[in-house]
């Protein structure tokens, strides 16, 4: 497994990861983006890779709608298929994607819809030699637990899953049970931590400081035969920040060192 961290996908972004001490840099490029400016700073993305030995461990799109009630969106699947080729340029081995829910179909009619637009995008990993997968976060993607996960990730066994016990915590689910259930299935994998009381939500401190039972968690990955990018997610939106951030991404990096063999 190597450490990582989600930064921009720029020279710095790339620098901020080797100063860390971590191995893995991870893209988020999310609705939104100017994807035509990513594209003009690989070059210089590629150079912070030499400099420093950090690679690209996963880039990732999340929130646009991928299908309608007529079926997919050819223009949501092109920017992914060009994000896919993105990761072949550099070396890049996961694209992470999801999938929404239209309202208006069957929960089996969106599962179908999502297959084929899942096909689609494997086709085109299997060509540039890429691994898709899905987040198991719920922003605009129905694909982040069971059932969908039988549906969809059942009828395409080359469908991964990009993981996060905080997604789980969040739904009320048992994320030990989902990672024995699907820990097989994981491509890519979050750190960020969760902190609920009497079943509302507190905070997303540094994981490591949280109420996940890291120990366990990881003990999973090892029993599932993971050796992918473990990537911290730094995401408390008042606590951790500036000084105080930078210190919980330190405490994250050091607790999770030691996990790691």
């Amino acid at each position: 497994m190597k450490l990582g961290i989600i930064t921009s996908p720029s020279y710095d972004g790339i620098r901020a990861v080797a100063d860390l001490g971590l191995q893995a840099a991870e893209f988020c490029l999310n609705i939104g983006v100017d994807l035509d400016a990513v594209w003009r700073e690989v070059p210089n993305i590629q150079k912070a890779m030499e400099e420093t030995g950090v690679v690209v461990g996963s880039i990732g799109r999340w929130g646009p709608d991928r299908i309608t009630k007529d079926g997919v969106i050819e223009a949501e699947l092109a920017i992914e298929e060009n994000l896919i080729e993105m990761c072949q340029t550099l070396g890049c081995p996961v694209y992470v994607t999801g999938c929404n829910f239209v309202d208006e179909l069957s929960f089996y009619q969106n599962c179908t819809f999502a297959i084929a637009y899942m096909e689609r995008l494997l086709a085109k990993g299997k060509a540039c030699g890429v691994k898709i997968c899905t987040y198991n976060c719920h922003w605009n993607s129905f694909l982040d637990c069971d059932p969908a996960w039988t549906m969809v990730h059942g009828h395409l066994p080359e469908l991964g899953i990009k993981f996060d016990p905080s997604h789980s915590f969040a739904g009320g689910r048992d994320y030990l049970a989902e990672m024995e259930g699907w820990g097989d299935r994981f491509y890519h994998v979050h750190l960020k931590g969760s902190l609920y009381v009497n079943g509302k939500h507190i905070d997303d401190p540094p994981a490591g400081m949280d109420q996940t039972n890291w120990g366990a968690f990881m003990a999973l990955l090892y029993q599932k035969g993971y050796d992918g990018v473990l990537s911290l997610e730094p995401h408390s939106p008042n606590v951790w920040k500036d000084e105080l951030g930078q210190k919980g991404i330190a405490y994250t990096v050091d607790y999770f060192k030691k996990l790691v063999f």
